[in-house]
């Protein structure tokens, strides 16, 4: 038996670089937790579902928004990242029907403070969260934090400003560029900010488990897997510990490099 799929149309298929873009798409309406990702897919020859090559992203778009939003990155030689990215608006793709993932806000515990730490296109989530009212309820401070190699990387600036605006101090927001020098950006990687206190310093927030209750840091990170190894490492130092339903900690990660 087949597999199903909704079928979905592109509005949009906007390049922030040659190598990263954001497609908007016209689909049927999907159920999902800001921070889940979907499978979305092509026809490797056009008519055959048999042929359909699939891949994971996560939603760009908070729930409930009529149209979906994914963001890329065009993996040379990839199967599917050069097809998506050069899809046109009106041209037709497919969406799973069944998202996915643990990288969302009803599994992470009361703390005062939340810091979303990603890496390149491992944004995404973050950028769904950022656009729902649940982490602005919860949280005092909700820190994003975002490392990519060329300043040029630094994508949906102008939503973030417009977070900035409505959120004020509440929300804050670091970002990363390591090959080159970007003026207001860190240079170097998230987990040595994490260990020499720069990060902290930078967001004017405190990077700390507390043992009291609806106290503390909690934090989520997405992106490539020397980050999250490295970043999680950094924060158990720090007496962070990975978080599980049986076992309540106060880091979650999510990769599917």
């Amino acid at each position: 038996m087949s597999e199903k799929w909704l079928e979905g149309r592109v509005l949009e298929n906007r390049h922030w670089t040659d190598a990263l873009w954001s497609l908007r798409v016209e689909a049927p309406p999907l159920g999902f937790e800001a921070g889940q990702f979907v499978r979305i897919a092509l026809d490797a020859r056009p008519g055959d579902a048999g042929s359909r090559i699939a891949r994971p992203f996560s939603f760009v778009n908070p729930p409930g928004d009529p149209v979906l939003e994914f963001y890329g990155i065009t993996v040379p030689d990839g199967p599917l990242s050069p097809r998506l990215a050069t899809l046109k608006a009106g041209e037709r793709l497919f969406v799973a029907p069944n998202p996915a993932g643990f990288l969302v806000l009803s599994e992470v515990p009361e703390a005062e403070s939340l810091w979303l730490i990603a890496t390149g296109t491992g944004i995404a989530p973050f950028l769904s969260m950022l656009r729902t009212e649940v982490p602005w309820k919860r949280f005092r401070h909700v820190v994003l934090v975002h490392a990519v190699r060329h300043a040029e990387e630094l994508v949906y600036q102008e939503l973030l400003k417009k977070i900035k605006a409505q959120k004020g101090q509440q929300f804050r927001y670091v970002s990363f560029v390591s090959r080159e020098t970007a003026p207001g950006s860190l240079t170097g990687r998230i987990p040595q900010a994490i260990r020499d206190g720069r990060l902290e310093q930078a967001a004017g927030v405190a990077l700390t488990p507390k043992d009291l209750p609806a106290m503390g840091s909690h934090a989520m990170l997405c992106g490539n897997p020397d980050m999250l190894r490295d970043a999680a490492a950094a924060l158990a130092e720090r007496g962070m510990r990975k978080h599980r339903r049986r076992a309540p900690g106060h880091v979650s990660v999510e990769s599917f490099w």
